[in-house]
């Protein structure tokens, strides 16, 4: 029997990725695209009744960090299983191409160090088939995903490969290095690079505690390679910063943008020791867009916090020499002599001091992981030192008591940014301006510490259904925000809305039902090694190119994901809409 279509999604409420409000209609698909919306007659080799459920573009992370993942997996797990189906990789500066062979372990360490992604994972991981970064584009083109995958050049990785040691040691660049430089960010993007990005944080640091190779790269230096990428005519910018002087630094930015015209995006929260510079940086952004610069800010839309516990990085108890010397034992063996009454005695009794004790105790800014559902907007009440007062307990004991549950497995979550007062207010103030779009998952990084790369369900859960301390957003306003708003900032035009002749990525959710499952372990990186992962409940499908991908939150066999080289078009019909 002949089919008039390859797919048809019959009933669903459309959230079309415009920001308008869900409508009921059918959903067509042809040859990867989407061939019809609204009354569908004709059949479709494959349907999917969505009645009762809602149906949006597929969500557009444009703040990954699977350049590694991507060379030995198929699947960017955890992010393809909260209906992403475009990922962006590169950002922050780091990556591994360019890169000469004897450059390999800086690289290693720089990417363990500033997304915690364990060496002996990288070093057994990477195939290393590459130096050059359109080297590396070619190994990724004959791979094949369950997302779509947009790369950036790192500029750590230019800088070491360009100045050797010199980059590394983070010495001035010298015209020559410059223009060195700013030649391969040109053919970076030529070759399929959707830009370039850079770190100017001391929070990025190599697992020897040094700081990231382009720290203090001077404004010579960035407008250099911004000049690269407008010599190609193509590419874009992407910065995290301190913001330590934030009017100096944004204006420096400004004038990157001024000189080379390429559009610049810069990450946006709100930290706990400025907690004002967000509102200064907003207001810079906004006089600078009404000069007409293409400028915009990725914000998280809930705190990022980091995941404390006897599985993971760090726990509270990670320096106390009693811990110590039970560390390297199997989590089982460790939790049972950490319960012997003797054990726990002389742990509690322990209060040594430490560089990241601040992060790992604060017991009035960490809260006990004890849901199958996350709640990522905590009261103060509900602190383990507030919890330790109301028992009249140690916030020490009623830590370790909670961490020894299921087998030593349970976690501890501290968020540090974005919740300065307590609550998301904050980050809801930047989600709703108009120059910002949801990002900073960091899905592929962070991997015994962070599990942000849930971001695309917790904005569709907490803010637009369960929020109950705050203002909320319409459905319809975060489907555009992290589809046709995401897409559009990195030049993929050709998705991100149900529109016909676009790109058929798509999802149906069971809107009522969606919720996110608590954080796991998973011992399955390269060297077995360890990772975070976070599912979700209530993705019916996820639909990539056409293709099915998951089912009920489960992987198909189908693997219609590739390497996307450089910015795409709306198709012109599309386009004159």
């Amino acid at each position: 029997m002949d089919h008039a279509y390859d797919l048809v999604i019959r009933g669903g409420t459309v959230f079309d990725g415009s920001g308008a409000p869900g409508f009921e209609a059918d959903v067509a698909v042809r040859d990867g695209l989407i061939a019809a919306v609204g009354k569908v007659a004709g059949r479709g080799a494959e349907e999917i009744d969505a009645r009762g459920r809602i149906v949006t573009p597929g969500f557009v992370d444009v703040h990954t960090h699977y350049d590694g993942q991507a060379t030995w997996d198929q699947r960017m797990q955890p992010s393809s299983w909260h209906g992403v189906t475009t990922v962006v990789m590169g950002n922050c500066g780091v990556g591994f191409a360019p890169c000469s062979p004897e450059d390999h372990d800086t690289l290693v360490r720089l990417m363990e160090g500033v997304e915690d992604i364990p060496f002996p994972v990288l070093s057994q991981g990477l195939p290393w088939n590459w130096t050059s970064y359109p080297d590396y584009l070619d190994a990724l083109a004959g791979r094949r995903f369950d997302v779509d995958i947009g790369s950036q050049l790192p500029h750590a990785a230019l800088r070491v490969h360009v100045m050797g040691q010199r980059g590394a040691d983070r010495e001035p660049a010298t015209p020559a290095d410059i223009a060195a430089m700013a030649a391969m960010a040109k053919r970076a993007v030529e070759a399929g690079a959707l830009g370039f990005s850079t770190s100017r944080t001391l929070n990025h640091r190599t697992s020897d505690g040094k700081p990231t190779p382009t720290l203090t790269a001077g404004e010579d230096e960035l407008t250099g390679i911004a000049m690269g990428l407008k010599a190609a005519g193509r590419g874009v910018l992407q910065v995290v910063s301190d913001f330590a002087n934030p009017e100096a630094e944004f204006a420096m930015l400004r004038r990157i943008v001024e000189a080379s015209g390429r559009p610049l995006s810069f990450s946006l929260v709100q930290s706990p020791i400025q907690p004002d510079s967000y509102k200064i940086l907003l207001a810079a952004l906004d006089d600078a867009v009404a000069a007409g610069l293409p400028m915009k800010a990725q914000v998280a839309p809930r705190p990022v916090g980091v995941l404390l516990g006897f599985e993971l990085t760090l726990n509270p108890f990670s320096f106390h020499p009693t811990y110590r010397v039970l560390a390297d034992l199997p989590l089982a063996e460790r939790a049972a002599r950490l319960a012997d009454p003797q054990a726990r005695a002389a742990l509690l009794s322990e209060n040594p001091d430490h560089p990241v004790r601040n992060l790992v105790s604060n017991w009035d800014r960490m809260h006990l992981m004890d849901s199958d559902s996350p709640d990522y907007e905590p009261t103060p009440d509900s602190t383990v030192g507030a919890r330790a007062a109301a028992l009249g307990v140690a916030p020490e004991a009623v830590t370790l008591d909670h961490m020894l549950k299921n087998g030593g497995r349970a976690m501890l979550y501290a968020p540090f940014l974005n919740y300065a007062e307590g609550s998301i207010d904050p980050a809801y103030r930047m989600l709703t301006h108009p120059q910002t779009v949801p990002g900073l998952s960091d899905g592929g990084a962070h991997v015994g510490m962070i599990c942000d790369g849930s971001f695309p369900t917790s904005l569709l859960t907490h803010w637009t259904r369960d929020r109950t301390r705050g203002p909320k957003l319409a459905l319809e306003t975060a489907v555009r925000m992290q589809t046709a708003d995401t897409a559009s900032i990195v030049g993929l035009f050709d998705r991100g809305r149900i529109v016909p002749g676009l790109r058929a990525d798509l999802n149906v959710i069971d809107y009522d039902h969606l919720t996110l499952r608590a954080p796991q372990v998973a011992y399955d990186l390269p060297a077995g090694g360890r990772r975070l992962i976070q599912r979700a409940d209530g993705y019916v499908a996820t639909i990539v190119a056409g293709q099915v991908t998951y089912r009920g939150g489960e992987p198909t066999d189908a693997l219609p994901g590739r390497l996307l080289r450089g910015a795409r078009a709306a198709p012109v019909a599309v386009a004159a809409q």
